[in-house]
């Protein structure tokens, strides 16, 4: 009799959570101290999931750990807030995979990110920026697995629905270099400088795409610009490096 209890108490699904929007006040003070002070907010967040506070005390705990870059902790609450939403049949349960995703390319498991963000865009409830973001981080984790043409198509699905995102343009650029595409590479870069001119990332990456097409009055440019955003960067370190195979750097 108990063992038959155990089975209907493990297989009922949680409480549903509030819609977006009528979240509980205790949710806003969760998450104020997840990223204002991220080691009381998760022993906060804790105390609200044994209390049976749900998928938003999970989101919640994510955002702790995230917050203390303990990635792995952070993706598997994220995970554990996305199938509590399943359940629920909770939209936001495609935005704790992509959380989820994200966290795992944080802490740098291709693998499990990719399966994270298969599992968010499956749910086919993403549109927009949030599309976008999703197909931009699988992207990443296909570069990571050196799967580049599957990286390609989702850079181009990104570039549609998250174009305004400087990042998008950025990746996109890097991969076309990276499969000479020499033209794509040019165009997309251009996009980058274009919406974000001030981030050294990007100009090092317009430096190196300038490069590779014989340039050398241009990667130095940029290379120089990077370094002059940033200074102490490792971004500025790789500057100098690239610089190094014109001769002396100006900065």
């Amino acid at each position: 009799m108990f063992f038959s209890l155990l089975l209907i108490l493990q297989a009922a699904p949680a409480p549903a959570s509030p819609p977006p929007g009528q979240e509980p006040p205790r949710f806003a003070e969760c998450m104020d101290l997840a990223t204002g002070d991220p080691g009381a907010g998760q022993a906060n967040a804790s105390r609200w999931s044994m209390e049976g506070g749900g998928m938003l005390a999970r989101q919640c705990l994510g955002v702790a750990y995230a917050n203390q870059r303990r990635w792995d902790s952070a993706a598997a609450a994220f995970e554990e807030a996305a199938r509590e939403g399943e359940l629920n049949r909770d939209r936001r349960a495609a935005n704790y995979w992509a959380q989820a995703g994200n966290a795992w390319l944080a802490a740098g498991n291709a693998a499990k990110a990719r399966a994270a963000l298969d599992a968010a865009l499956a749910a086919g409830t993403l549109e927009g920026l949030a599309l976008g973001e999703v197909h931009l981080d699988r992207a990443r984790a296909m570069v990571a697995a050196n799967d580049l043409d599957a990286a390609r198509a989702d850079l181009d699905r990104a570039t549609q629905s998250a174009p305004a995102d400087p990042l998008t343009w950025l990746l996109s650029a890097t991969l076309a270099r990276r499969q000479n595409d020499a033209a794509l590479a040019r165009k997309h870069i251009d996009e980058a400088l274009r919406r974000s001119p001030d981030d050294a990332s990007v100009q090092l990456e317009a430096g190196n795409i300038a490069a590779a097409a014989a340039d050398e009055a241009g990667a130095r440019t940029a290379w120089n610009r990077a370094i002059e955003l940033a200074p102490g960067s490792p971004t500025a370190e790789s500057a100098r490096k690239a610089l190094a195979q014109f001769g002396a750097t100006e900065k």
